[in-house]
């Protein structure tokens, strides 16, 4: 249930995701439309890469709506490479630290989605970390747990395998304890050059995505910023969008999964 948007291209200020657009992330906020539920009010975040390798980082507890720091910042942030997230929790707080998007390094990720059992499967999956990148795990969340674990598998080296194998492997513990949806994920991660976003479920109901090309740039994002879709491509299940500032392309994400039925989008279940 939680939305996000996210940029690459020639530098923009991030009200043009925030708040400018017709159905801006502000307004999918309090009104989504890809998904059941459409208030996504548990806390807003966003990451950015401008004269540094590592990107900044804001995030607030309070609905996107109602924050007004937000909206300075959109106001005068402008950057080339954004991720921007609105939250809507399915079982942990709402706090800072469970708000998106993370970062580690030069590195940051959002995610929608989630992981069936999870209460059942923290302790396990915590374990499953490297020591040295549990010693960065802040929050309670199942998306903070999917990437440190990629970082452990080699992010940095692998940036689409080391995700895939991650959701594979939290996938395989949760069907261990047999709690329906196993995964569904709809991922962006981002290390400042090259934009990465994947969609996949195992069952028929993957989180929706889509992108939107320019000459100035790619929009990447869980639903269109605007209410019309016809200028906005899907992205089809079990696929990762990579984007730099001069290609694109879209490839399977995890080998021999489920690629039949394509989703619902009325009856997605988002987290």
């Amino acid at each position: 249930m939680c939305r996000w948007a996210a940029w690459i291209g020639t530098p923009i200020f991030l009200e043009k995701l925030i708040s400018e657009p017709e159905h801006s992330l502000i307004d999918q906020s309090r009104n989504a439309l890809s998904c059941k539920v459409a208030i996504n009010a548990d806390g807003v975040g966003v990451a950015w890469y401008g004269d540094r390798p590592e990107p900044g980082l804001y995030k607030n507890v309070h609905p996107a709506w109602s924050d007004p720091n937000l909206l300075q910042l959109a106001r005068q942030v402008r950057a080339p490479l954004f991720l921007a997230h609105v939250r809507a929790s399915t079982g942990s707080a709402t706090s800072y630290n469970n708000c998106h998007p993370f970062t580690l390094d030069k590195w940051s990720f959002m995610h929608n989605g989630m992981v069936g059992g999870f209460d059942q499967l923290r302790k396990r999956l915590e374990h499953g970390i490297d020591d040295a990148l549990y010693l960065k795990r802040r929050g309670a969340t199942d998306s903070e747990v999917l990437f440190l674990t990629a970082m452990g598998f080699g992010l940095a080296q692998a940036p689409i395998a080391a995700m895939a194998k991650a959701v594979q492997t939290v996938e395989r513990h949760s069907r261990d304890v047999g709690v329906t949806p196993h995964m569904r994920f709809t991922g962006c991660w981002s290390d400042g050059e090259t934009l990465y976003a994947a969609r996949y479920a195992s069952d028929d109901f993957a989180p929706s995505l889509f992108y939107h090309r320019s000459e100035a740039g790619t929009l990447v994002v869980s639903e269109p910023l605007e209410k019309n879709r016809s200028d906005w491509i899907e992205v089809p299940p079990n696929s990762v969008l990579t984007v730099s500032h001069t290609s694109l392309s879209v490839t399977p994400f995890i080998e021999g999964a489920r690629e039949d039925n394509s989703p619902r989008v009325d009856d997605l279940i988002d987290a």
